[in-house]
């Protein structure tokens, strides 16, 4: 198995799938191919220049549909890099390049479960499905894409970086922009005028008293929600008095939030923000919402019966501060967790890396959740 898992591996970092501008459709071709050789019915969806999803089918008599899912797509690699983050290479005991745990890792894994599961079709009963995107790093156009395609799924497990334990709640993000208005002068006769910089910093208070206010909605296993400003653009010519000021905000949602009710928030505050005219002119493109699993489904119990038994020493269910394209699965009625090898914190960094026995053992714990999920 190991030469196997570590080759595939090794062959989809080496495809350039930094994002933007993502480019994965060499990398599902090659894909395509070697789930194809397993046995699957396999479908390369390429819904834009470059962008490509992969569906894979193995269908074994009656039952439920059970989907593996992750993403093809990478971040740029970025500078600080120890060898070329597009050649896998060993260190130690772990195995670095770029998408070695964000989510090559995890694809490799799903794709050797799907083998395994290819091979001991007298232990389960239904279809697998191995969904495989485009897109997550920037704007889940590849999960959308799929979810909006009206397949059916019962059941998911998203490949994302958790140690092998299973995530049941993830935040979601939302991105507005926001145009604080003013009047334009020329700068030497400024109060002619109206700075829209100046008025962005009147604004500015009402968004950080409303950042405070999140606090009180905090969720179990995420934390609170939260808002925060991340970038701020304003004028056109250094002797004008700018007219506006755009702020991008960075909304992060926590499970039982929505995209709408967190926009009424911000559209009362800017309403509130008195002598201050301003509005949201733009939605930036964004993972996703906020999504959690069912508490107590059989899934859960599934998951960390197999965690613990391939080496997982505590695998009990949490939640994590990003986003990611379960909450598509899940708005799509999917019942499911987010869970592979890698820690989230080495994901999006100069040498990331996954361990390798960490990675084995996702193989292994994907192909016996399904085998508990699917049981004949």
């Amino acid at each position: 198995m190991t030469g196997t898992l570590i080759g595939r591996l090794a062959r989809l970092v080496s495809f350039d799938t930094q994002n933007p501008p993502g480019d994965e459709a060499a990398c599902a071709e090659w894909l395509a191919g070697e789930l194809a050789d397993i046995g699957c019915a396999v479908e390369v969806d390429a819904f834009a220049p470059g962008r490509a999803n992969v569906v894979a089918t193995l269908t074994n008599g009656p039952g439920p549909v059970f989907a593996f899912n992750t993403h093809m797509d990478v971040v740029p690699a970025g500078a600080g890099w120890s060898g070329d983050p597009l050649v896998l290479r060993e260190s130690g005991e772990n195995l670095v390049g770029r998408g070695a745990c964000d989510a090559k890792g995890p694809l490799a894994a799903m794709v050797e479960a799907i083998a395994l599961l290819v091979a001991e079709r007298g232990r389960w009963s239904g279809t697998v499905l191995g969904v495989f995107v485009a897109d997550e790093e920037v704007a889940s156009a590849g999960a959308r894409r799929f979810a909006a395609s009206g397949r059916r799924v019962d059941l998911v497990v998203v490949g994302e970086p958790s140690g092998n334990a299973p995530i049941v709640a993830h935040k979601g993000s939302l991105r507005p922009l926001v145009r604080v208005h003013g009047r334009s002068a020329h700068s030497a006769t400024p109060d002619l005028g109206l700075n829209a910089i100046y008025q962005a910093g009147r604004l500015l208070p009402h968004l950080a008293a409303h950042h405070a206010a999140l606090a009180g909605r905090a969720h179990p296993l995420v934390g609170a929600p939260s808002l925060t400003v991340t970038r701020a653009a304003a004028g056109i010519a250094d002797n004008m008095v700018p007219e506006h000021c755009d702020l991008l905000l960075d909304r992060r949602l926590v499970p039982g939030e929505t995209e709408d009710s967190a926009l009424a928030g911000i559209r009362a505050v800017l309403a509130a923000a008195e002598g201050v005219d301003a509005d949201i002119i733009a939605l930036r493109p964004t993972t996703g919402g906020a999504a959690e699993t069912t508490p107590g489904h059989e899934m859960i119990a599934a998951a960390l019966a197999a965690a613990r038994r391939h080496g997982v020493a505590d695998p009990r269910p949490f939640g994590f501060q990003g986003a990611c394209d379960f909450v598509h699965f899940r708005d799509a009625g999917a019942e499911g967790l987010v869970l592979g090898p890698g820690d989230l914190a080495v994901a999006h960094k100069p040498d990331e890396f996954v361990p390798r026995a960490e990675l084995e053992a996702a193989a292994l714990i994907y192909r016996d959740i399904a085998l508990a999920m699917l049981a004949p």
